[in-house]
């Protein structure tokens, strides 16, 4: 517990047997102030991303069913929203992310009163390792584009390294359950409105590290999944979803 906030650390995962015990690991060596709990959403993995994770300390929900990390995410979350945390921190679970920016993610919100910390590759004091160069393109094209529809300084807006007060999720006016928010759409859905419905909203500098050298190193397809995370800004913009 940290200034009185109960935190934990959201890691939805699929079949990441050979990354996630580094992720937790790592999560786990930081001051345990800032991490009550770590939370693992294996979400249906064929390998043994579960057991590798209780090896390293995390309590693990496991999921039968993929289903993708938005439904991941809101599995997370409502155990977070059971056992009253006050903070959530979501991270990927495959090794993307750097674990010791989590003090650096959380600052804004318990010290500064901020509801929702986006963290970017792309402000000062970040860095990205081995961005290809296709992920670099598109991300500071939405990023433009969240900027345009929404008012906020965006510069990463598909980041998925981010914090955000539990009490954001009991606004009535924002519903993480629907259905359609099952895989990339939950993040970005979330990101916009915390915006448009007035919350204080910040970045963090973090880096991204990607693993070219490792097969898998993405599990996004391009067009696909891509029109995947754009769609909530023009759903919500528009009027077609809520």
């Amino acid at each position: 517990m940290r200034n009185g906030k109960k935190i934990i650390v959201i890691l939805p995962a699929y079949n990441e047997e050979g990354k996630i015990g580094n992720v937790v690991k790592a999560v786990k060596e930081i001051d345990p102030s800032f991490v009550d709990c770590v939370l693992v959403v294996d979400d249906g993995s064929g390998d043994r991303t579960s057991e590798t994770a209780e090896k390293e300390g995390a309590t693990v929900i496991r999921k039968e069913k993929n289903r993708g990390v938005g439904a991941a995410l809101r599995t997370g979350i409502d155990y977070a929203a059971q056992n009253k945390y006050d903070v959530i921190l979501v991270m990927a679970g495959d090794d993307q992310d750097v674990p010791a920016e989590i003090p650096t993610v959380l600052k804004p919100i318990l010290e500064n009163g901020y509801d929702f910390v986006q963290g970017s590759r792309r402000i000062h004091g970040r860095r990205t390792v081995n961005m290809p160069l296709f992920r670099r393109i598109t991300t500071k094209i939405y990023s433009i584009i969240f900027r345009f529809l929404t008012g906020f300084p965006c510069t990463d807006g598909t980041n998925g390294f981010r914090a955000f007060k539990a009490d954001v999720i009991r606004d009535g006016r924002i519903n993480i359950w629907q259905d359609w928010l099952d895989t990339y759409e939950l993040e970005p859905y979330l990101f916009y409105n915390v915006v448009k419905k007035g919350y204080r909203v910040c970045e963090a500098p973090v880096t991204k590290k990607y693993h070219k050298k490792i097969v898998g190193y993405t599990k996004m397809m391009p067009v696909r999944d891509w029109w995947k995370i754009l769609r909530p800004l023009i759903f919500l913009k528009t009027g077609i979803k809520r």
